[in-house]
């Protein structure tokens, strides 16, 4: 017998007993991440993840190392290339630039970015705002550097759109009246190391600009979701039609 908090049981009542309860499953990895990080935020880094991990093995189907993904045939057919976007009407490189990045360091620098600016925008914003001005504030890097970059250097990376992250959490905290000096230091900071070799302070203005307008939209039209969404359309396809109405970067022009 088997002692109970009334009493004994038999040893084959208690185990039908526990047969018929249902234990509780472990909540998956991936579950977790999600209600920690917030939904959009772990799947627009599960994106990047895998995109590098295509770059890298089309690398390697080219006789290149995986780590460096930039000189696969993917990476250089879907990095945002000025000239090839305006002469040969390659449009798509506007917003898929923004998931491809130059190497595993760029990559894991971003996605780290990412996961600790994320999630406070999007518990703020809510998943569908959130996402609004990350994939808006990519594409204000993107209109950057087709109006002023180098018209044949291929440019790729998420920065831009934390860039936009950064605008748009800058926005919140001033209509919220919080202290804004770690942020503005923060931002300081960040823009300096976008002078150094290789970074595109073009793209990480453009972002940061179009997610302070994309989120001050948001703002305003606070409490109308019909009118925020309208609003952010209408962003996203005037800074499209700005990219692609441009002839040539303008830097051709001596400008």
């Amino acid at each position: 017998m088997t002692p109970a908090s009334v009493g004994f049981q038999c040893p084959d009542d208690v185990r039908a007993g526990n047969a018929s309860v249902r234990r509780p499953r472990p909540a998956s990895r991936l579950a977790g991440a999600r209600r920690r990080f917030g939904p959009v935020t772990v799947s627009l880094v599960a994106v990047n993840l895998v995109v590098f991990v295509i770059t890298a093995v089309s690398a390697t189907s080219v006789g290149e190392s995986p780590l460096d993904n930039w000189r696969s045939p993917v990476f250089q057919a879907f990095s945002q290339v000025p000239v090839l976007v305006d002469v040969f009407g390659e449009d798509w490189r506007l917003l898929t630039g923004a998931f491809l990045h130059i190497g595993i360091t760029h990559l894991l620098l971003n996605m780290l970015s990412l996961l600790i600016f994320g999630p406070e925008l999007e518990g703020r914003l809510g998943w569908w705002r959130y996402l609004a001005v990350y994939l808006v504030s990519a594409l204000g890097g993107a209109v950057a550097i087709q109006l002023f970059g180098d018209p044949g250097r291929p440019v790729a990376g998420a920065s831009a759109a934390l860039y936009g992250l950064l605008g748009a959490l800058g926005v919140l905290m001033v209509v919220a009246r919080q202290d804004l000096r770690g942020l503005l230091t923060l931002l300081a900071i960040n823009v300096v190391i976008s002078f150094l070799p290789g970074v595109s302070l073009l793209g990480h203005l453009g972002g940061l600009v179009a997610g302070i307008l994309a989120t001050g939209l948001l703002v305003l039209a606070r409490r109308r979701t019909a009118l925020q969404a309208g609003g952010l359309a209408v962003l996203a396809a005037a800074l499209v039609t700005l990219a692609l109405t441009v002839p040539a970067p303008l830097v051709v022009l001596g400008l």
